[in-house]
């Protein structure tokens, strides 16, 4: 006997219908969707820089950004075919720069006089901002002048082509003065964006995504991001850079061949930024040949392009000499001629023990300023960010730090660390040597014109280093490391840092 099985003698068991999407769920559904593709803090970091950034573009009067005037002379040049330091005449001595349009040396006049002259508390230090509004709102002119900047032509255009984009693009379009400038910012913020966006996306699958993206959103980065300087691009390949070597040295991961064509551009393109960070990109070398995707003969290739990237950081070195003997006029009158390269290696060579008695009166006296400035001092009007904004910088680092992944002991060895952390206190000591011989005086008493932005671009290997050392993490009760709660927290703390520094900076200069 059989039991018939006929569909209408079947009986179907319903499942429950799933709950409709809330209204919160259907308003998040996108920014979920992109974090789970490109990361997190790769998101947080688009929003925020781009925010920020672009705030303090327009925020910042022209020129008051760091060295903006000179860094802007450097860029017209390297946006007009210069690519090598021009000497001009100059009756006070040695003297490199080139040619500027006469309508924006006046913007440029303006602005200097500007924040060199300033009234006291609680007056505002922007003394007239209709003038910005006038001069800016000038046609650029086909006249040009003659413009010093001896300390920026030492700089080849390689962490400029940004700021040259901007500029060329601006004379296509025709635009006014200011517009030209704010674009010239807004091209730098962009090639920011990319370069350290990319090094977050390189990271989307691990923690210590939110280490490096506490770095890039320091007010200190956002706002040098937001105005014309070399330090622009500089940063951005820092950055890149020790987020590629994090992932693949401390945490182990492989690179994608992708990542590694960046990492091996950079160890070319950094030491031509800015010479301090050589040996950052000279680091290459010690990531293991598999991390990077390389076997056989290709494993040798990072050493080709760490030794491409030194030639080229020697060679420009050379072509760049002569414009240190120029570099006292950035002093006072009474220190012109004072500031003398050889004399100061001199010094260093024959009374080592004068020089570091030198570095330590630098630290005794300064290092609290260094601390500050690592946080933010902002731009030629030297606005220190509020305290508020230094401690939830703090918080931020703390909690990224405290997430991070830990480190593999199989690629980032004992050995493979110690050469890394050699190399950030190499860096640092190149930073003191290098401002020792090309703006202090000789005989002056400290080591000046350190500033605490020189160390942002090593914060990341540094902090890579000691996470490698101490490995103290944030777990929960159950032993699992926290994850969304402590990347909010980083995110509001930056936010937080970010929103009071912009407003002590609006107060401070427009009152």
């Amino acid at each position: 006997m059989t039991t018939s099985t006929e569909p209408d003698a079947t009986v179907e068991l319903s499942k429950p219908a799933a709950p409709a999407p809330s209204a919160k769920d259907r308003a998040l559904a996108p920014i979920q969707s992109l974090t789970r593709r490109f990361g997190a803090a790769t998101v947080a970091f688009a929003v925020v820089a781009t925010v920020f950034g672009a705030l303090f573009a327009v925020l910042t009067p022209p020129f008051w950004g760091h060295d903006e005037l000179t860094q802007f002379g450097r860029a017209y040049q390297v946006a007009h075919g210069g690519v090598f330091p021009q000497e001009i005449e100059d009756d006070r001595g040695v003297a490199y720069g080139g040619q500027i349009p006469v309508s924006v040396d006046a913007l440029m006049s303006y602005a200097f006089h500007d924040y060199n002259d300033n009234p006291e508390e609680p007056f505002a230090m922007v003394a007239d901002p209709a003038a910005y509004d006038r001069l800016g709102a000038a046609k650029i002119s086909a006249e040009t002048r003659q413009m010093w900047f001896t300390n920026t032509a030492a700089y080849s255009p390689v962490p400029y082509v940004p700021a040259a984009v901007g500029i060329r693009l601006g004379e296509a379009l025709d635009l006014n003065v200011g517009g030209m400038y704010l674009l010239t910012r807004l091209a730098g913020l962009v090639a920011y964006l990319a370069v350290v966006g990319f090094a977050l996306y390189a990271l989307r699958e691990r923690r210590s995504q939110w280490l490096v993206f506490t770095v890039a959103v320091l007010p200190i980065a956002l706002f040098q991001a937001g105005t014309v300087t070399a330090d622009t691009l500089t940063n951005a390949l820092a950055i890149m850079v020790s987020a590629l070597l994090l992932k693949a040295l401390f945490v182990g991961d492989r690179l994608r061949p992708v990542e590694t064509a960046a990492l091996l551009a950079a160890t070319i393109a950094l030491p031509l930024s800015k010479p301090t960070y050589v040996l950052l990109a000279m680091l290459v070398v010690v990531v293991p040949a598999d991390r990077l995707g390389l076997a056989g003969k290709l494993k040798f290739l990072p050493w080709a392009f760490a030794a491409t990237g030194a030639a080229l950081f020697l060679a420009w070195t050379k072509i760049a000499a002569p414009t240190g003997d120029g570099m006292s006029l950035m002093r006072p009158p009474h220190q012109w001629g004072q500031v003398r390269p050889g004399d100061q290696l001199a010094g260093i060579l024959g009374d080592p023990v004068g020089f570091v008695h030198t570095f330590g009166e630098s630290i005794a006296l300064r290092d609290h300023r260094w601390f500050t400035q690592f946080f933010g001092e902002l731009g030629f009007a030297y606005v220190d960010v509020p305290a508020v904004s230094m401690l939830a910088c703090l918080i931020a680092f703390a909690v990224s730090f405290g997430i991070a992944d830990r480190m593999n002991t199989a690629t980032a060895t004992f050995r493979r660390t110690l050469i890394v952390a050699l190399t950030v206190l190499a860096s640092v000591a190149m930073i003191y040597v290098t401002l020792y011989m090309s703006f202090t005086p000789v005989d002056f008493y400290i080591i000046d014109g350190v500033q605490g932005r020189y160390f942002v671009p090593l914060a990341i290997v540094g902090l890579a280093v000691v996470a490698r050392w101490v490995p103290l993490r944030l777990t929960n009760p159950d032993g699992v490391t926290p994850t969304r709660g402590t990347a909010i927290t980083v995110t509001f703390a930056s936010v937080f840092a970010l929103i009071a520094a912009a407003a002590t900076y609006y107060t401070v200069i427009w009152g």
